[in-house]
């Protein structure tokens, strides 16, 4: 473990997963050589409590590690919160249900200004900013299917009126039932688990990440017709995306995408048997920030913040 640097004050960002979290300290100018990173996975049936004492833990870690404080935090959020900032809804884990998240930040980081985002809202954010485009959409495949639209450099729809669920688009009323409740949803054939589990169907026995991607890489017909499908998905969203909001360009992020070789070119095979005349999809490329577009995203809302824009 690296030793505790002198830094006056900075911005942090959490971008808090389904499975695990991840942590970045960084400068308030941005300088690069001034950030700090950890990620840790949660505990195994602890509960939204237990969970939350372990993100305590790390958070003071991270502090002593950066030598103090810090002026702005931002999170990315995968879960639904209320006005207050209190849990809605959280499919990937229904301990969370109910917890005052928001309070809890507040009360955790009590000496900063915190701010929380959708992380599909905060990922686009990143990705767009990265690439120095104003019009971006962005889907992040993991756990669920997260994403995002940024339009004339803002995510859409806007501070207090909610996230982008671009998961949640429905690109086939008979399809599998969502974990939302609802059937057809992109995130119910196109996420991380719902791929495994059609590839395990396919084999006719269990299917890990690893031995999906072993599976593609040797051309193997259940493999390739497990990601085929959720190519497919992915690719009626993005269109239904520019249909929408025109981007200039189309992003595919999200750690189990980052992880797929040659899957944003699939997708966009899929976008292109799609489009219409006179008006072609925009290129998808893979996220440039890899699975760490929400978590860039949630320092990028801190520094907002600091800078004074509301978005």
């Amino acid at each position: 473990m690296m030793g505790p640097t002198t830094v006056a004050g900075g911005l942090l960002g959490i971008d808090v997963g389904g499975t695990k979290v991840a942590l970045r300290a960084e400068a308030v100018s941005g300088s690069a050589d001034r950030t700090l990173d950890a990620v840790f996975t949660w505990p195994a049936a602890r509960g939204a409590g237990g969970d939350w004492q372990s993100l305590a833990g790390w958070v003071a870690e991270l502090r002593e590690r950066w030598g103090g404080g810090f002026d702005a935090v931002g999170v990315a959020v995968p879960a639904t919160l209320d006005a207050d900032g209190r849990v809605v809804a959280w499919p990937g884990r229904e301990s969370w249900q109910g917890f005052a998240f928001g309070p809890e930040l507040r009360r955790l980081f009590a000496d900063a200004a915190v701010r929380w985002a959708d992380d599909g809202d905060l990922a686009a954010l990143a990705e767009a900013r990265h690439a120095g485009y104003d019009h971006v959409t962005y889907l992040g495949v993991g756990t669920g299917v997260g994403g995002g639209v940024v339009h004339d450099g803002a995510p859409l729809p806007g501070p207090g009126r909610g996230s982008c669920e671009v998961g949640h688009l429905v690109v086939d009323r008979r399809g599998p039932r969502c974990d939302c409740g609802r059937r057809g949803c992109v995130q119910a054939t196109a996420s991380g688990p719902a791929t495994l589990r059609r590839a395990a169907r396919l084999r006719g026995a269990p299917v890990d990440y690893a031995g999906l991607r072993t599976g593609l890489a040797e051309g193997a017909d259940w493999a390739e017709e497990a990601v085929a499908e959720t190519c497919a998905a992915l690719a009626a969203a993005f269109v239904s995306l520019a249909e929408l909001f025109h981007p200039q360009l189309a992003v595919l992020g999200g750690g189990f995408a980052a992880g797929l070789p040659g899957l944003a070119a699939r997708v966009h095979a899929g976008t292109v048997a799609l489009s219409r005349n006179g008006f072609p999809t925009p290129p998808i490329r893979p996220a440039a920030l890899g699975g760490l577009s929400s978590l860039h995203g949630a320092v990028e809302l801190a520094r907002r913040h600091i800078q004074g824009d509301a978005t």
